[in-house]
């Protein structure tokens, strides 16, 4: 779902960025007034699940990919939609500026689709489902899966209104996007979602508390040591996730039984940015291997950007506890 370089037209992104801005600025303001600087270091995890949920690819019969990404989650963790927007917008800016994974001039369409409408919507559907049923763990699943889907259609909208970037109509472009997110994709969001909100409830309930312990975390590291160890999984998903071929294969695709034929022009005289780990890949390193890499260094840096944060705030005297 991650848009790369070129597929939108610099307007299109210049529109999607400055749809973020009241976004960022909403989002920033909620979490100053309402997450203690206690349960900041929640966001930097959450950050980092979000991260790794995104590295596990999830192969679709075709050849294309797919993943997780943990913006409902966030939310459901914290009691807020605001944290699971910074804490993805953050995540999706270093898989940008250093892996490649998403392009920076689509920064602000990646954070409209995964950072706003998923978290947002997908926390809204958890809680009316929540005081409804009172089944906290379906209402994560329903809530986590129309986010992401919602998400997803955002993305083939925007992939299918750009004839001189991403070549394929809206009528290609959404149900390309859509049947993957449908069935495996949003399969893999409900897993994320489920298991570590269990794993929280079951081994360290107290991470959840308006005022957290700091011990509180220690489980969630260990987990989190866990996934990054397992991430070279995601490596045996084979394919290019729908729309994000690089500018060299594109020409060669098949659609409809017809090959594409030529790379769209904005594409070929478009913007490029080298990232030091593409791919997430080392030079010299075998590919499992700079996959693990790629991961301590994003998580890495994650953590140490809310425990940043988290070091600028003042501790709240009084503050409000949003129910999860």
């Amino acid at each position: 779902m991650h848009i790369p370089e070129n597929y939108l037209s610099p307007s299109t992104c210049a529109v999607m960025t400055a749809a973020m801005l009241p976004v960022w600025g909403y989002s920033i303001h909620k979490i100053k007034t309402e997450i203690p600087k206690s349960k900041m270091p929640l966001l930097g995890i959450g950050a980092a699940f979000s991260f790794l949920g995104m590295m596990f690819n999830v192969p679709l019969p075709g050849g294309t990919t797919g993943h997780a990404v943990g913006g409902t989650l966030i939310a459901i963790l914290t009691g807020s939609p605001a944290a699971g927007c910074i804490a993805v917008s953050i995540a999706l800016l270093i898989q940008a500026l250093l892996f490649g994974d998403g392009g920076i001039l689509a920064f602000g369409a990646n954070c409209f689709n995964m950072a706003f409408i998923l978290p947002y919507l997908g926390f809204f559907l958890y809680k009316l489902l929540l005081k409804k049923t009172g089944m906290r763990k379906l209402s994560a699943a329903i809530g986590s899966y129309i986010g992401i889907n919602a998400a997803a259609f955002c993305a083939a909208v925007e992939y299918g209104i750009q004839p001189l970037y991403c070549p394929y109509p809206r009528s290609v472009s959404i149900p390309a996007m859509m049947i993957g997110h449908i069935t495996l994709f949003g399969l893999a969001e409900i897993i994320l979602t489920v298991v570590v909100l269990t794993f929280v409830e079951k081994v360290t309930p107290k991470a959840l508390d308006a005022v957290p312990d700091k011990t509180a975390f220690k489980p969630l590291y260990i987990l989190m040591a866990v996934l990054i160890v397992l991430t070279p999984l995601g490596l045996l998903a084979t394919g290019t996730a729908w729309g994000e071929w690089g500018a060299d294969e594109i020409a060669g695709l098949v659609s409809g039984g017809s090959q594409l034929g030529y790379t769209p022009s904005g594409m070929t005289n478009g913007f490029e940015l080298s990232t030091l780990f593409p791919d997430y890949s080392m030079s010299g390193l075998p590919e499992w291997t700079g996959y693990i890499l790629s991961a301590i260094v994003g998580v890495a840096l994650l953590v140490i950007i809310f425990k940043i944060i988290s070091s600028m705030m003042k501790e709240k005297v009084d503050f409000k506890k949003k129910a999860a």
